[in-house]
């Protein structure tokens, strides 16, 4: 009778649309999930305006990247179809259709709800119109004195062309009369980037109850209703505000060689003026025939216009979170240290007594053990971080090779590699300059790397490093040993904060030989096409993922124990997902974390029944990826920096490292039973792509980024 049945499944075409959720329409789901902790009253209140300005620049680069490239093609005419059976023009009109509703329905809970609560908390954004005269007088003295002096109004008429609009710009589009021809023109204003969006009094106006503890009036509006000043002698007709959003997907060829850093600093500067307008935001009182004349000139349809009720770009509204007022927000959390690491933070590394001797440093450490990291319940800063700056102190220390992807733009990691080769030590950095919105932070790290003496490499043409590997070789008495860390997350003190990740710190020989061999491969004309325990892309991640599952499938169809459970961002893959299906088929339970995009569907009968997606939304961004095989009960778990999506199989230069110590083994799997139980952040995926959140069925509520902040703090690590 299994045999029957199994037959009959396999006739089933696992490759039909059918099967296969939109990449984009996927990600709106995962944005709909972020807006969702905004609407939730159970969020505390200012981490609500967090998440909608969060979904508002989420939404900003989806169009620059995401809509940008489907006009393109629709441009380019191609016609081949996703794997979900769209073309380029079907996916851009499910995507308006779909994205309409829900940017509604942001404007209209923050105008309605947030916004008009606000005033509980001695917090407001209030309308020009609303202030008294006494606050009014301060903004006018604020607007001639601050505002007035670095503004310049652009008419458009037959002698001054349509302006240049830089992308994300806000703007106010005016209408005015010369009073003597009667004659109306039409001029546009930006509001300046460089001042605060929203005005505030200062303290000797805080008597005013109207005030509160923090008010702030949008500087657009402090702009229009002075605008007298700027059409000196006209008659002010009318004005509406609007914004833009422009393509930044630039293209670079990979052949530039060692002009890429000049090629990609070009298109930099192309980024803001030159990129295709993509989407127009207007507020929805603007009548068609300014509408009318903004999309003509910057060449879009209707399709591409979002008319808002309300404050235009709400991720301004991130900058209350810097508010002196913590009972608004989530309770606060500093990163703990690992438990085998609080010895060296104690005695300091320099210490020579004998009864500490095997813990005094980083390398110490490691040598007795792996260790794990988890960010940022595990501080990074004390451990990943540290352990680079004590190699780069160590005299012992001969070489240390690592890649950079996104780090902070004070880096104390860059800091401390310009240190090492200051002192004497060949230090290799591969700076990946392709690294989207963080070029410019790169370009600038590479070249002061690069005058201290760094060797700086920019990676293997035609391929993106996203890989994230530190390599440390020391001289240990009469033999050299490697040290190695390989992580999920970029080096970045600040995101390490904000995103959870994974890291592991190892000096296994196997390891040690596989990122050496690595970087040669990334820094010179090495042809490696064999790894000892990594899987790295695009050279054998595809083909060993692939395996593994299939061997969960082969498990289960001898009747061994079979299962597959795997964390990461993204699931885009069709190769993939196909394999999924049949192992789902062959009986293998699958769970699947996915924070964000997922083209795979769940709990088809006869396809997917025996696979379970969820998505975990909270107060941090889930960023690492941990890839679960039962085996038969020999369990093996890896982690690293790839998403099962093509660019990471394909495109990429990543790395994935099996988990050796039983210990570790157990650490992980506990993170991913935890997750798989949470009943407050989690979201199931169901069949016909939806998302339902989860809600406790009784009053023990579950969120798996609390539990691991206990954990931690109890040191269950």
């Amino acid at each position: 009778m299994a045999k029957q049945k199994h037959h009959t499944e396999s006739n089933i075409n696992l490759s039909d649309p059918q099967y296969y959720f939109n990449r984009d329409l996927s990600w709106l789901e995962f944005n709909n999930r972020v807006l969702h902790e905004a609407l939730d009253s159970r969020t505390p209140f200012l981490e609500r305006l967090k998440f909608m300005a969060i979904f508002s620049s989420n939404l900003d680069e989806f169009f620059m990247v995401r809509v940008s490239t489907l006009k393109e093609q629709v441009e380019a005419q191609l016609s081949q179809l996703t794997p979900d059976g769209r073309t380029p023009q079907e996916q851009l009109d499910a995507i308006s259709q779909s994205l309409r509703e829900i940017v509604k329905l942001q404007h209209r809970h923050f105008e309605q709800e947030l916004r008009p609560k606000l005033s509980e908390y001695g917090i407001g954004i209030l309308n020009y119109s609303d202030i008294t005269q006494e606050g009014r007088s301060y903004l006018q003295s604020y607007f001639e004195e601050r505002v007035f002096p670095v503004l310049t109004p652009l008419a458009v008429d037959t002698g001054h062309p349509f302006p240049l609009i830089s992308n994300q710009s806000l703007n106010l589009a005016v209408v005015v009369k010369d009073p003597t021809t009667m004659v109306e023109r039409f001029a546009r204003v930006k509001v300046p980037s460089i001042l605060p969006r929203f005005i505030t009094f200062p303290k000797e106006l805080q008597h005013n109850e109207q005030l509160g503890v923090w008010t702030g009036v949008p500087l657009e509006q402090v702009i229009a209703h002075n605008l007298e000043l700027l059409f000196h002698g006209m008659k002010i007709q009318e004005y509406y505000f609007f914004r833009i959003n422009r393509d930044a997907d630039f293209p670079i060829q990979e052949d530039e060689g060692n002009d890429l850093l000049l090629a990609i600093q070009q298109e930099i500067r192309k980024r803001r003026l030159d990129g295709f307008v993509v989407r127009l935001e207007i507020q929805a009182s603007a009548p068609d025939a300014i509408v009318e004349m903004l999309k003509d000139e910057l060449k879009l349809t209707e399709a591409d216009v979002y008319r808002v009720e309300g404050l235009l770009n709400l991720q301004d509204l991130m900058s209350l979170m810097a508010l002196p007022l913590p009972e608004l927000k989530d309770r606060p959390w500093t990163a703990v240290m690992h438990p085998r690491l609080k010895l060296i933070n104690e005695l300091g590394s320099q210490t020579t007594s004998p009864l500490v001797d095997d813990v005094k440093d980083f390398f110490s450490v490691i040598r007795t053990q792996d260790l794990m990291v988890h960010h940022p319940y595990i501080s990074f800063t004390a451990s990943v971080q540290q352990f680079i700056i004590q190699a780069a102190a160590d005299p012992d220390v001969l070489t240390i090779k690592m890649t950079l992807y996104r780090t902070s733009f004070d880096s104390p990691i860059v800091t401390a590699l310009m240190a090492a080769a200051e002192n004497g030590k060949q230090v290799v950095a591969l700076v990946e300059l392709k690294a989207r919105f963080d070029e410019q932070n790169n370009i600038n790290w590479a070249r002061k790397l690069e005058n201290a003496g760094v060797h700086v490499v920019y990676g293997v043409i035609g391929l993106k490093t996203h890989t994230k590997i530190v390599l440390v070789v020391r001289q240990e008495g009469d033999r050299i040993r490697r040290y190695v860390h390989i992580g999920t997350g970029n080096y970045n003190p600040k995101t390490a904060r904000l995103y959870t990740d994974l890291g592991l710190l190892s000096c296994r020989e196997d390891l040690g030989y596989d990122l050496t061999d690595l970087f040669n491969y990334l820094t010179g004309f090495s042809r490696q096409h064999s790894y000892r325990q990594l899987l790295v892309a695009p050279v054998n991640l595809r083909e060993r993922m692939t395996s593994l599952i299939q061997r969960e499938m082969e498990n289960a169809q001898k009747g061994k124990s079979a299962r597959i459970i795997a964390k990461m961002n993204s699931l885009v893959d069709p190769q993939i997902i196909h394999t999924l299906y049949a192992a789902s088929q062959a009986g293998v339970k699958i769970d699947l974390i996915i924070r964000g995009i997922c083209c795979l569907r769940p709990g088809v009968k006869g396809v997917s029944e025996n696979i379970q997606v969820i998505s975990i939304i909270g107060r941090y961004l889930e960023h690492s990826r941990i890839f679960y095989f039962n085996n038969n009960g020999h369990e093996e778990v890896f982690i690293g920096s790839a998403d099962w999506m093509p660019r990471n199989l394909d495109k990429r230069v990543e790395a994935i490292t099996p988990i050796a110590d039983p210990s570790l083994v157990k650490y992980l799997k506990d993170i991913l039973d935890i997750m798989l139980t949470d009943n407050r952040q989690a979201w199931d995926l169901q069949s016909d792509g939806s998302y339902v959140q989860r809600l406790p069925e009784s009053d023990v509520e579950r969120s798996s980024q609390n539990i691991l902040m206990e954990m931690a703090l109890a040191g269950n690590v």
